[in-house]
């Protein structure tokens, strides 16, 4: 812990710009010229200047886009940027990324990293990327997640989507449907289980997590009637990795999400994207976070995509941004708190 985080002062927040194609830099744009912004003056943006000028230019926003160098205090009612590399003097081409824009989203992705490891910056919020754009730009994986797992040596990962009534954690993400049974395991599982309680502990400050586990079949198999899937692998991933019960499952997938969002549990495990998903989105569309765990910082994104049909339309909304940058200083300070950096 260094001296200004010893003092209770955290190092601002990265919030790395995206695709400079997409919302990412409208929605920037947008939050830093609320007065209501999270935690004003604790944040900076790891990005192009330019681009978030002419963000700023459509938005017809007076924005004070200023640079950022480490150590530098921020001055509010400004929009302080890191600059990485250059796009050039041609404005950017709203909604049409290209090989240019790839390689620059990867380079603020590398540079945020950079500035936390060297506790410049004390967390991480991303604006979204496009994942092809990325590739071909050379940057060789499947999205975010696995880029920042390989820049920080993180072997295993896991994606929470977390709201105000609901924390959902995926023990599948982006599988097809016809794979996800035989992906399930129960060291899988009860691997997702240690990692949501452990960030429920330290990010989220509950001291004693109550982990709901969703099955996987209708009527949580209806006693292996419809699969055996909940007493092969479910249940006894729930039943080793339980502590003094913090831990039930498999829950019935139709009726979990109501009880959690009710306040039974603080979070459920689902055991695949469209399980989980379904019911959060319906509670948290505009304002739902995705946490990444398993990091050795903390990172919170978006809940959504880079929107290329409506880039550079001033019809983007920048709440899902907000609630990660609040959300971010949360789990953070939650951290620091507790001496983890």
């Amino acid at each position: 812990m260094d001296k200004s985080e010893s003092q209770g002062v955290l190092a601002p927040i990265a919030i790395t710009m995206g695709c400079p194609a997409g919302i990412g830099p409208e929605i920037i744009c947008k939050l830093f010229s609320r007065n209501d912004m999270p935690g004003a003056g604790q944040a900076i943006v790891v990005g192009d200047r330019g681009v978030l000028q002419q963000a700023a230019e459509l938005l017809q926003m007076r924005m004070d886009v200023v640079p950022w160098l480490p150590g530098q205090p921020i001055i509010k009612g400004t929009l302080p940027v890191v600059q990485v590399g250059s796009l050039g003097s041609s404005p950017v081409r709203w909604g049409q990324p290209d090989l240019v824009t790839g390689k620059a989203m990867g380079q603020y992705i590398e540079e945020a990293v950079r500035l936390i490891g060297e506790h410049h910056c004390s967390a991480l919020v991303t604006c979204p990327i496009s994942k092809k754009s990325l590739q071909q730009a050379g940057y060789l994986y499947p999205g975010h997640t696995e880029m920042l797992a390989a820049l920080t040596g993180t072997s295993k990962v896991r994606m929470m989507m977390a709201g105000p009534r609901l924390k959902v954690v995926l023990v599948t993400i982006h599988e097809p449907l016809r794979r996800v049974c035989d992906l399930l395991s129960s060291q899988e599982i009860g691997n997702c289980i240690k990692m949501t309680r452990l960030a429920l502990q330290q990010d989220f400050a509950i001291a004693r997590p109550r982990i709901a586990v969703a099955g996987l079949n209708p009527h949580g198999g209806e006693d292996s009637l419809f699969g055996d899937e909940e007493a092969r692998v479910i249940g006894p991933a729930v039943a080793e990795n339980s502590e003094q019960g913090d831990v039930t499952g498999p829950w019935p997938p139709d009726t979990v999400f109501y009880k959690a969002a009710a306040g039974q549990f603080d979070a459920v495990l689902a055991m695949y994207h469209d399980q989980g998903l379904i019911p959060f989105k319906l509670l948290h569309f505009h304002d739902g976070v995705n946490v990444t765990l398993g990091l050795p910082l903390v990172r919170t994104s978006v809940d959504h995509g880079t929107a290329y049909d409506i880039a550079g339309r001033n019809a983007a909304d920048a709440s899902s941004l907000a609630a990660a940058l609040t959300m971010a200083q949360t789990n953070v300070t939650n951290r620091a708190q507790l001496g983890i950096v």
